[in-house]
């Protein structure tokens, strides 16, 4: 078994970074570099049950061993699971009895994460990789206003997909409230191109264009963009409990208020939800 730290100093408070770790998700983007998708399961309290999970039903079953809220999270990892079933201890020897902790110090307003992980030896290259990775996206979470939302659509990965980026049912969905709509719409999704989606009052009123390049797109898994300006958004396709859900995390502006922009972006998840349900 080895054992290794990984530190990352980030600009924010302790608490404002213990909600980017374990809110549902912030935490599955950040776990994101681990592999795209990946959720926990847990009450989040002492001594309770928690489940680490990929879309595909692995993972691993641990305990929650230690918990200081806004200080100190340690997992004792105690088996693997398969096809979402836990498997025997004696089964998953590689990690039983392994411990994973976080632990933050706060000092003027920055915060220092020290991550100490105890993992098989097989697992070395491939955690001393990621986990950098997925520090990270936390410190890009957490220093700056993201907003995160969310729904579940009860429809296969590649319908979710297709009615997400293609034009023609963009302009079905793309809107927060039903006095506006999105009259035209282009989308090329790959890395380092332009999308631009014009969006109206149905009385004439106003208009602007909603356009920015993609980042990172992941076929069924996820997709990453500036909006013009610089903001930027991080998308997550994720089957979990025969659903499709969607997490989306975009980074707020400073016109209008946090509420309020949560509650237009969760506006038009579920206008797409809706769509994406009774069509077809």
């Amino acid at each position: 078994m080895n054992a290794s730290n990984f530190e990352i100093n980030i600009n924010a408070p302790a608490s404002k970074v213990w909600q980017t770790l374990w809110e549902d998700g912030f935490y599955m983007q950040w776990t994101s570099a681990f592999h795209a998708g990946s959720y926990a399961k847990s009450d989040w309290k002492q001594g309770s049950k928690i489940q680490f999970l990929s879309p595909g039903g692995k993972g691993m079953y641990s305990e929650i061993d230690a918990l200081e809220h806004n200080k100190k999270m340690v997992f004792k990892h105690l088996g693997e699971i398969k096809n979402y079933v836990e498997q025997p201890i004696e089964d998953s020897v590689s990690w039983s009895g392994s411990k994973e902790g976080y632990t933050l110090t706060e000092s003027n307003g920055q915060t220092n994460l020290v991550v100490t992980v105890n993992f098989p030896k097989e697992m070395d290259a491939y955690l001393s990789e990621a986990f950098p990775k997925a520090l990270a996206i936390l410190k890009e979470l957490a220093e700056k206003n993201y907003i995160t939302v969310s729904t579940s659509v009860n429809a296969t990965i590649e319908k979710v997909w297709e009615y997400w980026i293609d034009s023609k049912h963009i302009v079905q969905w793309n809107h927060a409230s039903d006095d506006w709509h999105t009259p035209k719409a282009v989308n090329h999704v790959k890395v380092g191109a332009h999308f631009s989606y014009t969006m109206a009052a149905k009385d004439g009123s106003m208009s602007f264009d909603f356009e920015g390049t993609y980042i990172d797109v992941v076929h069924h898994e996820k997709i990453s963009y500036a909006i013009v300006g610089g903001r930027k958004v991080f998308l997550l396709f994720a089957l979990i409990d025969n659903q499709i859900k969607i997490v989306e995390t975009f980074e707020a502006e400073n016109e209008n208020s946090l509420e309020l922009q949560k509650t237009g972006w969760q506006n038009i998840l579920d206008n797409f939800k809706k769509h994406v349900e009774s069509d077809g």
